[in-house]
C-alpha cells in the first residue's frame, strides 16, 4: 500500500551536498590544529595485530577491538566490552543479529518485533528498550554502528550479515565517541576488508524446515592501488507454525539475501579512500501468538488453548510476506598526516522500505462474548508501510603521542522517515460454535482507510573530544581519560492523520505537528592502572541519553524529552597461568531519569475520555516517568585454555532495573482513570542471565575435528511495562503481569575442517549445526488480559542443518 506524503524523498541531493560542506568546513577548520600538532614526539607502538598462526597455541588468542576509534588490545581497553569474532558466530549459526536473541552475550537482549522480525528490539544492561519499532519520531537506546555508521532505524537490523570481523558490544553509556542514543550501550560491527590478495570462501547449507544458505566472499587481487571484495549471501527457512489457511505464508518464515561490494584505494603509504555499497532484501512473516489460558472471553470451538508450543495454527488466517529493502554507501577516507595525526572522513547515504503484514496474534483477537457466534469478526490484520532515508558525515582527529592519545571530532546526521498503519478484520465466524470461518472478501474490509500516519525529519549535530594523559609516575602505569560531547537534536514532522480520522477525532484536530529541540553534554571521566603487565584495572563515571520524539500512536502527538542515564562502573581485566586464563569482571550502579514509558489503549481497553474502544484501533501515550530510576549490576567473563585443544568459556551478567512509580493516563475496565502511580516492570531485562561454551580441536588424519557448545540461561523477563488491571480503592493489582518462562538453551556445531583439497591450496569444511538443540520450549513473552487471558510467544522449536565451505 503506497505510503502518503512522500515530498522529502527530493532532499537527497541537499542532503548530500550539505554533508560534503560539513566536511569541508571541518576540514579545513582542523589545518591549523593539525600543523601545529605535528611536533617532534617520537612514533607510537603500532597497534596490535591478532594472532594469526593458524596452529593450536596454549595460550588464549588475543582479542583487537576498536571501541576506541583505534586499534587497541581488548584486555587493555579500560571499558566493558564482549566480542564475537566470526568463527564464534559461526558456531552459534548467527546469520543476522535477530539470531542474538539465544544468548553469548548475557546483558545483551536481542529479540524481533513481533509483528515484523526484521525490526528489533534491543537492550544493553536493561537500558534502551523500545518495543514498539513503528516509530518514525522514536529513537532507540542501543546505537547500532557498521563499519563507522550509524544505522537510526530498527527496521532492517534483521538483514543477513555480510563478511564480520568482529561485533563488539560496548556496555554502558558510550555518550562521547558513540554519541547519540548510546544510553545502554553500542553494537559496533567491523566488516572485513579488501586485502589486496585472492582469496575465496564460499559456502552452502541446508537443514529442517527447509532451510538453506549460501554465502560468497572473494577477495580479489590488487590491481594497482586498487583492492576490492565482493560478498553475496542468501538465507531462507519455511514457518515455524503452519496455517492451515490455503495459499496463505505459514508463521515466522524468513527470506534473507544481500550483495556487498567493497573498493579501496591507496594512492600514497598515507592516504586511503574505501567506498562500500550493499543492497538487501529481507522478507519475513509474524510470530505466532498463542493464549496459554482462559480468561473471562467465551472462547469458541475454532480456538481451544494452546499451553505448548505448536507448530499448526488453531486456524488458518490471512498472512502475507513483511518486505524490508535497505541499501547504502558509504565513503571512508584515512589521511595520516604524520606519524602521529590522522584525519578520518566517514560519509554515508542509506534507504529502507519495509512493509508490515501482521495476522499472528488472531488467537487474540476481540470476539463476541455472546452465545451465538454467526458473522462474528476475528483475526485483526495489522499493516504498516515504513520508509527512511538518511546521511551522515563525521570527522575526526586522531593523534598518538608518547604521553596523550586523543579522538577529536564532528557529526551531522539527517534521517527523513513516514510511515502509516491502518487494521481490520479479515476472518468471521459462519456458525453460532464458532467451529467455522470464512475469509471477508477484501471489498469489504472494515476500516480499509489508513487509521494513523506521520512524517518527521531528524536533524542532530555533535562536536565530542576524548584524550588520555598517561603521566610520568609509577612506571607509566596510571592512564587518565576525559571526554565529552554536545548534541543539538531537532525533530520537526507532523501526524497527518489521526486514528483514522481527519481533521477530528475525540476533538483532536489534524494534522498535530511536532517541532521540538533538545541540547545534551555527555561528560566521561576514566581511571586506568596498569597494576601488572596482566592485571588491568579501571573506574569510570559516563553519562548517555536517548533523544526525545513524539508517539505516532497518540491522538496528540506531544513531545517528551530524552531520557538520560548518569553510571559509575569499576571493572578489572586480567589473565593468568601464563595467558592460559583470561577473568573480566565489572560492576556498576547509576540513575535513570525521564524514562520513556508507554501506556496504550486497544480495542479491550477504553480510550482517554473512558469510551470502550470497540475498533481494530491501537492508541498509545508516552509519557517520561517522575523521579529518579535505579541502575546496578555485575558482569563477568571467564574463558581458560588448560590445554591446546580445549577451551572453556562463561559469563553471567545480574542486571536491576528501577523505575519509579508513574500514572496511567488511560481509563481501566471501570472507566476511571488511575491517579495513583503504579508499579512498572523494565522490559526485555532478565535479572539474570549467563552463556558456557565448550570449544575442542583434535586432530583427525590431516584435518581438524572441532566441536563447539554453549548452554545459554535466563531467568525471564516482563514484555509489558504496566500491570493490566488496578483497584483504584485498595491499590492493589487485580490481574498480576505475567513474566516470561526463565530458560536454559543449548546450541552446537561439529565439523571436520582443513580437508586438502589438492595441490592449489584448496581447503574445505563439513559440519552439523544444530539450535536449541535439546529442543527446550518456553514463552519469552507473556502478556495477560482479564478478557482473553494470558497469551503470549514461544521460543523458536529445534532447528538443525549441515553446511560445506571451500576456501582458496
Amino acid at each position: 500500500m503506497p505510503i502518503q506524503n512522500a515530498t522529502h524523498r527530493g532532499a537527497r541531493p541537499h542532503a548530500l551536498r550539505t554533508a560534503s560542506a560539513l566536511a569541508l568546513c571541518l576540514a579545513g577548520a582542523a589545518l591549523p590544529v593539525l600543523a601545529h600538532a605535528a611536533a617532534a614526539e617520537p612514533a607510537p607502538e603500532p597497534a596490535p595485530a591478532p594472532v594469526a598462526d593458524p596452529t593450536l597455541t596454549s595460550t588464549l588468542d588475543q582479542i583487537v577491538v576498536t571501541a576506541q576509534k583505534r586499534k587497541t588490545d581488548l584486555q587493555k581497553t579500560p571499558i566493558a566490552i564482549s566480542v564475537l569474532n566470526a568463527q564464534a558466530l559461526a558456531d552459534r549459526h548467527i546469520q543476522s543479529l535477530v539470531d542474538l536473541q539465544s544468548g553469548g552475550v548475557p546483558s545483551l537482549r536481542v529479540a524481533p518485533f513481533y509483528s515484523r522480525n526484521s525490526a528489533l528490539i534491543m537492550n544493553i544492561r536493561g537500558i534502551g528498550v523500545l518495543s514498539d519499532s513503528n516509530q518514525p519520531a522514536r529513537d532507540q537506546g542501543v546505537g547500532v554502528y557498521v563499519d563507522g555508521v550509524y544505522l537510526g532505524r530498527a527496521q532492517g537490523l534483521g538483514t543477513a550479515l555480510y563478511d564480520i570481523e568482529n561485533i563488539e558490544v560496548l556496555k554502558g553509556p558510550q555518550g562521547t565517541l558513540f554519541g547519540r542514543n548510546t544510553e545502554g550501550g553500542a553494537i559496533n560491527i567491523v566488516t572485513k576488508k579488501p586485502s589486496g590478495e585472492f582469496h575465496a570462501n564460499a559456502l552452502v547449507g541446508a537443514g529442517n524446515y527447509g532451510s538453506y544458505k549460501g554465502e560468497l566472499h572473494v577477495d580479489l587481487p590488487k590491481w594497482g592501488n586498487l583492492a576490492a571484495k565482493i560478498d553475496g549471501v542468501v538465507s531462507h527457512r519455511d514457518g515455524l507454525v503452519k496455517n492451515p489457511l490455503a495459499g496463505q505464508t505459514d508463521f515466522n518464515f524468513y527470506t534473507k539475501r544481500g550483495l556487498r561490494g567493497e573498493v579501496l584505494w591507496t594512492p600514497t603509504p598515507d592516504f586511503s579512500a574505501d567506498y562500500a555499497y550493499d543492497t538487501s532484501y529481507d522478507a519475513s512473516s509474524p510470530l505466532y501468538a498463542q493464549t496459554v489460558s482462559a480468561g473471562t472471553l467465551k472462547r469458541p470451538v475454532a480456538y481451544p488453548l494452546e499451553p505448548n508450543r505448536v507448530g499448526v495454527a488453531a486456524v488458518g488466517v490471512t498472512q502475507q510476506p513483511s518486505v524490508g529493502k535497505t541499501h547504502g554507501h558509504r565513503l571512508l577516507l584515512e589521511w595520516h598526516l604524520d606519524p602521529h595525526l590522522q584525519v578520518k572522513s566517514i560519509a554515508s547515504y542509506r534507504e529502507l522500505t519495509q512493509s508490515q503484514y501482521d495476522n499472528g496474534s488472531a488467537t487474540t483477537s476481540a470476539i463476541s462474548a455472546t452465545g451465538n457466534f454467526t458473522g462474528a469478526k476475528f483475526s485483526r490484520y495489522s499493516l504498516a508501510q515504513f520508509r527512511q532515508n538518511q546521511a551522515s558525515e563525521e570527522l575526526q582527529l586522531l593523534g598518538d603521542y608518547d604521553r596523550v592519545k586523543f579522538v577529536a571530532g564532528a557529526m551531522w546526521y539527517q534521517e527523513k522517515v513516514q510511515d502509516n498503519a491502518q487494521a481490520f478484520y479479515t476472518m468471521a465466524f459462519s456458525d453460532a460454535a464458532g467451529s467455522a470461518t470464512t475469509v471477508i472478501p477484501y471489498v469489504t474490509y472494515d476500516g480499509i482507510t489508513i487509521d494513523r500516519a506521520s512524517h518527521v525529519t531528524t536533524t542532530s549535530v555533535g562536536v565530542f573530544g576524548q584524550g588520555t594523559y598517561t603521566p610520568d609516575l609509577a612506571g607509566d602505569i596510571f592512564h587518565l581519560t576525559l571526554g565529552a560531547r554536545w548534541t543539538h537534536d531537532k525533530k520537526e514532522g507532523s501526524l497527518f492523520t489521526v486514528n483514522g480520522a481527519t481533521p477530528s477525532v475525540n476533538g483532536v484536530t489534524a494534522p498535530r505537528l511536532l517541532d521540538a529541540s533538545w541540547s545534551r553534554v555527555d561528560p566521561m571521566i576514566n581511571l586506568a592502572i596498569d597494576a601488572s603487565e596482566d592485571v588491568h584495572l579501571y573506574g569510570k563515571w559516563s553519562t548517555g541519553y536517548k533523544s526525545g520524539g513524539a508517539n505516532s500512536r497518540s491522538l496528540t502527538y506531544a513531545p517528551f524529552n530524552p531520557e538520560t542515564v548518569s553510571m559509575f562502573e569499576l571493572g578489572a581485566k586480567t589473565e593468568f597461568w601464563d595467558k592460559r586464563a583470561r577473568f573480566n569482571v565489572a560492576a556498576y550502579t547509576g540513575t535513570y531519569k525521564n524514562i520513556q514509558l508507554d501506556f496504550s489503549a486497544n480495542y479491550l481497553q477504553y480510550d482517554a475520555q473512558g469510551n470502550l474502544l470497540n475498533t481494530t484501533r491501537t492508541t498509545t501515550e508516552t509519557h517520561n516517568a517522575p523521579g529518579t530510576g535505579r541502575l546496578k549490576g555485575i558482569e563477568a567473563d571467564f574463558t581458560v585454555k588448560p590445554i591446546p585443544q580445549l577451551t572453556l568459556g562463561a559469563s553471567y551478567a545480574y542486571t536491576s532495573v528501577k523505575i519509579p512509580n508513574t500514572s496511567n493516563p488511560f481509563p481501566q475496565a471501570n472507566g476511571v482513570i488511575i491517579t495513583t502511580p503504579i508499579p512498572i516492570y523494565q522490559v526485555y531485562t532478565p535479572k539474570h542471565a549467563a552463556s558456557g561454551t565448550v570449544d575442542v580441536t583434535l586432530p583427525v588424519a590431516a584435518a581438524e575435528l572441532r566441536l563447539h557448545l554453549d548452554a545459554n540461561y535466563d531467568s525471564g523477563f516482563y514484555a509489558n511495562y504496566v500491570d493490566p488491571g488496578f483497584n483504584t480503592a485498595t491499590g492493589a493489582v487485580t490481574l498480576a503481569q505475567p513474566k516470561g518462562d526463565a530458560s536454559v538453551t543449548f546450541n552446537g556445531r561439529i565439523g571436520l575442517a582443513d580437508i586438502a583439497l589438492g595441490a592449489n591450496g584448496a581447503k574445505m569444511q563439513v559440519s552439523v549445526w544444530g539450535r536449541n538443540i535439546f529442543n527446550e520450549q518456553h514463552m519469552f513473552y507473556k502478556a495477560a488480559s482479564a478478557l482473553v487471558g494470558t497469551y503470549g510467544f514461544f521460543n523458536e522449536a529445534r532447528t538443525w542443518g549441515v553446511e560445506a565451505q571451500v576456501r582458496f
